[in-house]
């Protein structure tokens, strides 16, 4: 069970570095991504670049 908020922890971290690479507020998606996970994935990545 551990491994899998580490694997959790690691995509928010991963989805935070996305977003700002796109001009996006890494908190903010950060902690989305706590809550929703792969679903905030999929939003970070079709999300454009502003």
């Amino acid at each position: 069970m551990q491994e899998y908020y580490i694997g959790w922890g690691t995509l928010s971290l991963i989805n935070a570095g996305i977003a700002q690479g796109k001009n996006r507020s890494g908190l903010n998606w950060f902690l989305l991504s706590l809550l929703v996970g792969p679903i905030a994935t999929l939003a970070v990545v079709i999300a454009e670049k502003r």
